[in-house]
């Protein structure tokens, strides 16, 4: 398959899967499996264009940001509790992350894992929905440390391709009676710094595949860049208001049918 139309699907999948907890990263290499195209090749790619959806959150809640970054300089209680809240929760999967890399890196080559993780991903979400009373705090701002540094033991689950890392911090703040729309716009902003230091790294360790004819360059991640962010952005607002109303039953059904579809094929190919 020509790579420019290779960057454009990849990134219109990217954008559709990043914040619906079904697991970006799982699409992404089940995408690999079905296209046929070289997973080694495309592996910083699927890395990299995820900044393109996060550029999306950051567009989306520019005001929620530059707000609280002004309230942050000068220390104002709102902008001091909710760089806090993103700093701590971040803070788990970063050291694991960076002790756990050559563990996960194994991993994302395995479609297998990916397939059995969005089968059990998706039973824990409907497990989760059912047990869960949504009615805690109203901002991200408000939820107590206990509540964040839980969030972001959650996201150290989406290490496991297919996990989904905006399934893991959602789920995990339902759990603790976070109520839907926090949930999720705290899995966004939690996303910023994450998928930032995932591309920072991989950006410094692998450089070098980005150069050289018949590689994937620079050319093909800014396309699957901007696909992403655009795909993304109509994602984020059609998300939150969905799920504020109706849940997250739907995605847990849809990975359970992908997982187990997806199996099926690995299986018989």
């Amino acid at each position: 398959m020509n790579e420019t139309i290779t960057a454009i699907l990849l990134g219109i999948v990217e954008g559709l899967t990043e914040f619906v907890p079904v697991s970006s990263t799982g699409h992404l290499i089940l995408a690999t499996e079905l296209f046929g195209y070289d997973a080694a090749q495309w592996a910083m790619f699927n890395v990299v264009i995820q900044l393109g959806a996060i550029l999306a959150v950051v567009y989306q809640y520019w005001g929620t940001f530059w707000t609280a970054l002004m309230d942050l300089l000068q220390w104002k209680s709102h902008g001091v509790r909710f760089a806090r809240n993103i700093l701590v929760a971040f803070l788990p999967s970063a050291v694991l992350g960076l002790a756990l890399k050559d563990y996960i890196d194994i991993m994302l080559g395995s479609p297998s894992v990916v397939a059995w993780a969005l089968i059990a991903g998706g039973i824990a979400i409907l497990a989760i929905e059912k047990v869960a009373d949504p009615r805690g705090e109203e901002g991200v701002a408000d939820l107590p440390l206990k509540k964040v540094l839980g969030v972001g033991f959650a996201q150290c689950l989406a290490m496991v391709p297919g996990v989904s890392r905006s399934g893991a911090t959602i789920m995990g703040a339902l759990a603790m009676g976070v109520n839907r729309k926090t949930a999720a716009e705290f899995s966004f902003f939690l996303a910023v710094p994450t998928m930032i230091g995932a591309t920072t790294l991989e950006l410094l360790t692998k450089s070098d595949e980005l150069s050289g004819s018949g590689t994937v360059g620079w050319g093909e991640i800014a396309i699957g860049f901007a696909v992403s962010f655009v795909v993304a952005l109509f994602v984020i607002r059609a998300f939150v208001a969905y799920v504020s109303r109706h849940g997250f039953a739907p995605f847990a059904w849809y990975r359970i049918v992908l997982g187990g579809a997806a199996v099926a094929w690995l299986a018989l190919r």
